[in-house]
């Protein structure tokens, strides 16, 4: 059965006024997302090794493999993107109990928490992401992943927030000014309703 491009979970220009608009949106998300889904099930159809799996089985069956490096580059941002964009909300940047509490106590302070993730997100070179985990240890953590690789590819434990920091998911918006892309999405867009409930199912 084919991947699929799932539809976004707000209509196209409802981030446009908190720093997304919806060019960046219809390109982000109908071109490079697709362009994503559809190179999967090509490299998928072309190994019936693969078929059958789901897209998680399949990041971890070829990671590490360097001649099926393209299928986990895409298979990658397939799982990635579905992530962000439940990431992005129209009514984002407040911090609900839970998380917050579970913030202070493994990161000292809201404050901190974004200040690692600013840090994380600037200090990857070119293309990649950053993260809000919990680890297997159950603490919060933040982290960072280079292209395509993401916290399950790398161990690194249960997603909750995920920030796209190549240039298609900023430069109409903010051209090259990364860091004030990062500020805007930690203020006005980050879902932390949806971080929080993926912290309360883990």
């Amino acid at each position: 059965m084919a991947f699929e491009l799932p539809a976004l979970p707000f209509s196209y220009n409802a981030l446009a006024g908190k720093g997304m608009c919806q060019e960046t949106l219809e390109l982000h998300h109908d071109k490079h997302h697709q362009a994503y889904v559809t190179a999967l099930n090509g490299f998928v159809d072309a190994k019936p090794e693969l078929q059958g799996k789901s897209l998680e089985e399949i990041i971890l069956a070829v990671k590490g493999k360097p001649d099926l490096a393209p299928v986990f580059n895409n298979a990658g941002q397939h799982w990635n993107h579905i992530l962000f964009w439940n990431n992005l909300s129209p009514t984002g940047g407040a911090i609900p109990p839970a998380l917050e509490a579970k913030i202070k106590e493994d990161l000292g302070s809201v404050e901190a928490f974004k200040e690692d993730f600013k840090k994380a997100a600037i200090s990857q070179f070119g293309s990649g992401w950053a993260w809000l985990v919990l680890t297997p240890a159950g603490k919060l953590a933040v982290t960072k992943t280079a292209n395509g690789s993401n916290p399950l590819a790398e161990g690194q434990g249960q997603v909750l927030l995920g920030l796209d920091v190549w240039e298609h998911a900023y430069y109409l918006d903010f051209r090259n000014r990364r860091p004030d892309y990062i500020t805007n999405y930690l203020d006005k867009l980050a879902n932390y309703e949806f971080a929080e409930a993926q912290l309360k199912a883990a």
